[in-house]
């Protein structure tokens, strides 16, 4: 009896009901343009946490900081030319900091790949003024002084690193140990491929000949070292190119840029620590130029050196013969024609 009178029901309303096709078409307009706004918004996210992997880790600048928020990067024309970036790992915390590891990252205007310039920490520069030449590296302590002033530090090795090669950068950092801890465990570990065993000054671990896969701890020890090593400190700015691969080939693997959750998480994790100066650009103008180069593997060499000895030690000096030759290629961007020339000057990866 329920039934029936519940038919009756429906047949006395029935011709009240509006016609089904405009309704399920505003249903089918309302979930078009929140699936469009969605992508909008991932995409933003994605270039930003590329921009992070790259530009990385703790960066610290010489203006206010801009930070990274989902699917709100300012819109901004993105260069055509080549782009270059410089990265600085310090060493310590508090004072007398010194800039250990130093990489000059060009993205030329075909964005075809990622060239990792390594720039030896015991490269010998005149200081300015005048005086005894002394380590590159001590440049960033000097200038940070007592209080560890990372933003002076950073300037004043953006200078010298702007005199020695005459190439201009267009964006920087710092990177801190605390921070690339966070990245690498956020990320499932980074796979470093060894091309010589190396083992550990400071908790006495041996990392092995090939590649494997390192958590944030054990990335931040392989990066400190160079005891050890053949080349010294040279072998761990190679060590540390064959990390920022790593790390740029699993976010590629894992398909961060085009997984919302992964790309979320990612940025929730390390935003907390990451500011980025993007000069004259916007950080979505700098994501893009990064995220346009990131298909192909990047390509890691150093500028080429000589020991020389020097008052307070020992040190390098460019290579009068192949340094002017690299240094010209990035001024004029043309690094695949120079590596061609000179493939024995790159760094083996895997």
């Amino acid at each position: 009896m329920i039934e029936h009178e519940l038919r009756a029901t429906f047949a006395r309303h029935e011709e009240l009901a509006p016609p089904a096709g405009p309704v399920r078409a505003a249903i089918d307009r309302a979930v078009h343009r929140r699936r469009r706004r969605r992508r909008v918004g991932t995409a933003g996210a994605a270039l930003a946490a590329i921009a992070v992997a790259l530009v990385g880790f703790t960066v610290v600048v010489p203006r206010p900081p801009e930070s990274v928020r989902l699917g709100a990067l300012p819109a901004s024309p993105t260069p055509s030319g080549a782009v270059n970036l410089l990265l600085l790992g310090v060493d310590q915390a508090g004072a007398n900091r010194r800039a250990d590891s130093i990489l000059l990252v060009h993205v030329p205007a075909d964005r075809s790949r990622l060239y990792l310039v390594s720039i030896p920490r015991d490269l010998l520069m005149p200081r300015p003024g005048g005086g005894e030449a002394d380590k590159l590296s001590w440049t960033f302590g000097r200038a940070s002084g007592e209080t560890g002033n990372l933003t002076a530090g950073y300037r004043a090795t953006r200078q010298a690193v702007d005199r020695l090669t005459g190439v201009p950068v267009d964006a920087g950092a710092v990177l801190t140990y605390r921070a690339t801890r966070t990245l690498t465990d956020s990320v499932g570990g980074v796979q470093v491929c060894l091309p010589e065993p190396v083992r550990s000054a400071h908790t006495g671990r041996r990392y092995p000949v090939g590649c494997q896969r390192l958590d944030g701890t054990e990335a931040v020890d392989l990066l400190r070292q160079r005891y050890g090593l053949r080349d010294g400190a040279l072998d761990r700015d190679r060590n540390a190119a064959r990390y920022a691969a790593g790390l740029l080939r699993q976010l590629r693997e894992q398909g961060t840029a085009t997984s919302p959750v992964r790309l979320s998480r990612l940025i929730s994790e390390v935003a907390p620590t990451v500011t980025a100066d993007t000069g004259d650009l916007s950080l979505a103008a700098l994501s893009a130029v990064v995220a346009s180069a990131g298909g192909a593997d990047p390509l890691a060499l150093a500028l080429p050196v000589r020991a020389r000895e020097n008052p307070t030690g020992y040190g390098f000096e460019p290579d009068p013969v192949l340094a002017p030759s690299l240094l010209e290629a990035l001024r004029a961007d043309r690094m695949a024609g120079w590596v061609t020339a000179h493939p024995a000057q790159v760094t083996r990866l895997r």
